[in-house]
């Protein structure tokens, strides 16, 4: 049977989307994205000539995913000022995942970073994307300086990111949100 590209596509994109998160890139060969997706080798390499290629296209998957996730979170809360700290209830909820194995941007980067140039511009415009959208609700809450909460909650967010994968446990986002609220309690205008 043969596959329509979209179809084909989405099995290659679902098999190395689970092998690279829960194995790392540099792990995982095209034969076994091959045997996990069902989709013989040429026509993975017509799909995708290159496993760079395939790791941009993981990326950009991964990135949409995660806006979409935490829009979704974000836009259930009622008022600007819950809507920041639903970022911290997503990162929670992220984290209790039982395939968490961190952020993909960042695995990539620390595998891949200095020897692909495009993998760290990924990484890079998905930390910027997310820092966008976290002054972009700060401003909505009325903050005094949007752009510094941005810079504060992003690294609160990172650092919960990074502690949990090491930790195995969701409380790092429970003290993370603790903190965005004082610092939101601080920073909102009165």
């Amino acid at each position: 049977m043969v596959l329509d590209t979209a179809t084909a596509q989405r099995q290659v994109l679902d098999a190395a989307d689970a092998l690279f998160y829960e194995r790392g890139v540099q792990a995982v060969g095209m034969d076994a994205i091959r045997s996990a997706s069902g989709v013989s080798l040429k026509r993975l390499y017509q799909l995708f000539p290159s496993k760079e290629t395939l790791v941009e296209a993981y990326l950009d998957r991964r990135d949409a995913l995660w806006k979409s996730m935490l829009a979704e979170h974000v836009e259930a809360a009622t008022d600007p000022r819950s809507r920041l700290l639903a970022v911290f209830d997503f990162l929670y909820e992220w984290f209790q995942q039982r395939d968490y194995r961190g952020c993909a941007f960042i695995n990539s980067f620390g595998e891949l970073g200095t020897v692909s140039p495009r993998v760290a511009e990924l990484a890079l415009e998905h930390k910027e994307g997310f820092r966008r959208a976290l002054g972009e609700l700060a401003a909505a809450a009325g903050a005094r300086d949007p752009e510094q909460l941005a810079d504060h909650l992003i690294l609160l967010s990172e650092g919960a990111i990074t502690r949990s994968a090491i930790s195995g446990t969701a409380d790092p986002a429970v003290r993370a949100r603790e903190a965005a609220t004082m610092i939101l309690d601080a920073s909102l205008a009165s």
